[in-house]
């Protein structure tokens, strides 16, 4: 008898909680069904060219006559902008990938390297090191130039996709 009265204590504890979770509202469907909004060809030059730029428009250096300027971001706030820039490029590489972007393997395996590339360019600025940046920037630059040679050829169906 004294089991029993051990035990009926966490047998209602756990008759409780059952009936608290059986109370529950159930979960509203969440619609994650993808809406692309952007043409590949908008999503370059709105979100991917300006994000680029703004990665090798801080690293390196300009020589003139004047002298050599070092374009390297020289403040805290600079830095961070790179990597923002860099966490820009980084994720259009995701957008491309969506359904409705997506021009098969070999787009994905243009997207995944770009994707990495602004991996990349985001250590470097995390680090601050003007060299890893340069370095990067130039990885990056090769990831577009070897997708571009690819798809810019065939512009009038790769960039309209929607």
């Amino acid at each position: 008898m004294r089991r029993v009265l051990e035990v009926l204590p966490r047998v209602g504890l756990a008759l409780h909680a059952l009936a608290i979770g059986c109370a529950q509202p159930a979960t509203p469907e969440i619609d994650t069904s993808f809406r692309v909004v952007t043409s590949v060809r908008e999503t370059m030059l709105w979100i991917l060219e300006p994000a680029a730029d703004g990665i090798w428009d801080r690293a390196g250096f300009v020589i003139t006559a004047e002298g050599e300027t070092d374009l390297s971001p020289s403040t805290e706030e600079g830095w961070d902008e790179v990597r923002r820039q860099a966490a820009l490029v980084a994720e259009t590489g995701n957008l491309l990938m969506l359904p409705g972007r997506s021009l098969g393997p070999e787009w994905v395996r243009y997207a995944g390297a770009m994707i990495e590339a602004g991996r990349g360019v985001m250590a470097a600025a995390q680090r601050r090191d003007a060299d890893a940046l340069f370095d990067a920037g130039g990885d990056l630059y090769q990831t577009c130039r070897s997708c571009h040679d690819r798809y810019m050829l065939s512009a009038s169906t790769a960039l309209s996709v929607r």
